[in-house]
């Protein structure tokens, strides 16, 4: 057998986000018996660490001052070198900005390969921390990104080198996915009208990226035409408070439930009819293929890879963004043609099984750190389960 991989993942911290919980379902399908792993982070915080602890991982942290532009940073970059070094680590997996930004010149120190992930088309970012995040890319012995859309980005507009750049999609555990959905709700769901449809719209409230506000607006003018339409939108966050007085002054009350933090997801998706995703921007969506996953025809917006995952007229429809009028017209198609609806979901639930299985993900990514640690790759699939 060969030896093991000494791999690092660095995150920022551990709280909740798609990013973050594909960081831990990595670590869970990486096996041990190939892979010595550690984990680094900018801070060790956030309801996911104890997800990490569980497995035996405590965190190393490498903490920032609240400017990067700072002598602390350099001496943090020239502290990472000597870890790396000492620890005669093989390849290090930087998932974040920051971690990029600090990861790149001590492992370009310390000749430890370095992989870059690049989980969104950095809508977040101003033009100089673009340009930060280009010119470490830049420097990065290999980048992930999570969707085509994402490597066009790090391609065409960034000048990265093709021959560096590898699209592996997010993963799901479709097993344990199906085990939470049939476990049904953690806690009591509101009463629906008999045979209202439902639709779903599952993101946080934190930022108007997601533009929650869009699909209210939506829904307003799709219960014209659909009067029973009800709603649920999971997730949590400061604008809740205002997307519920937006409900109030669009006639909503009674149709829209603000369910907040859900620990359930799956068990509420298998009561709807339809998900919805109405991002401003986006990377790839989690929300997206746990809907995919539960069989649910799915209307995005054009944002990052969402049109991607949900190809138009295939497992759901895609709209522009920033359109409510679009939206309510994809919602009326798909309410209106209940057996269209039902191919579409079937549709993309095959598609998360053979495209988007968290086996699949964690074969390509042992697949590139096995190149790069100059070990054999494994022969077979990933076992995740055993993992």
């Amino acid at each position: 057998m060969s030896r093991r991989i000494r791999l690092v993942q660095f995150t920022n911290t551990f709280h909740l986000g798609g990013g973050e919980v594909q960081f831990v379902e990595l670590l869970r399908g990486l096996p041990r018996e190939r892979y010595d792993l550690s984990v680094l982070a900018l801070e060790a915080s956030g309801p996911l660490l104890k997800d990490v602890r569980a497995m035996g991982l405590e965190p190393h942290v490498f903490p920032l001052s609240s400017s990067f532009m700072r002598p602390h940073t350099a001496r943090q970059v020239g502290r990472l070198a000597s870890w790396l070094r000492e620890n005669r680590v093989d390849v290090v997996h930087a998932h974040d900005f920051y971690t990029t930004l600090l990861a790149v010149p001590a492992c370009r120190l310390a000749r430890v390969p370095v992989v870059v992930g690049r989980l969104d088309l950095v809508h977040w970012h101003g033009r100089a921390r673009h340009a930060m995040l280009a010119a470490a890319t830049h420097a990065a012995s290999h980048v992930i990104a999570n969707a085509e859309a994402v490597r066009r980005l790090v391609v065409d507009t960034e000048r990265v080198s093709a021959r560096k750049v590898s699209v592996i999609y997010n993963g799901l555990d479709l097993r344990r996915f199906d085990e939470r959905l049939a476990a049904g709700p953690a806690a009591p769901l509101p009463e629906l009208p008999e045979g209202a449809p439902l639709i779903t719209l599952v993101a946080n409230t934190s930022h108007e990226v997601k533009r929650q506000e869009d699909f209210l607006e939506a829904l307003a003018q799709a219960r014209r035409q659909v009067p029973t339409a009800q709603a649920f939108l999971i997730g949590d966050g400061p604008r809740r408070p205002f997307l519920e007085e937006r409900a109030r002054a669009l006639g909503l009350t009674g149709a829209v439930h603000f369910l907040g933090h859900r620990t359930d997801v799956p068990a509420v998706l298998s009561r709807a009819t339809v998900g919805v995703l109405c991002s401003r921007h986006e990377g790839l969506s989690n929300a997206v293929m746990e809907g995919m996953a539960a069989r649910l025809p799915m209307v995005v917006t054009d944002a990052g890879g969402n049109a991607e995952l949900v190809a138009h007229g295939e497992r759901g429809f895609v709209v522009p963004p920033l359109a409510p009028a679009a939206l309510a017209e994809a919602l009326v198609r798909v309410l209106s043609a209940p057996e269209r609806a039902r191919r579409m979901g079937q549709a993309g639930r095959r598609f998360v099984e053979e495209t988007l299985s968290l086996e699949r993900m964690i074969a390509a990514h042992d697949s590139l750190f096995s190149r790069l640690a100059g070990v054999p790759e494994l022969p077979g699939p990933v076992d995740v389960q055993a993992a």
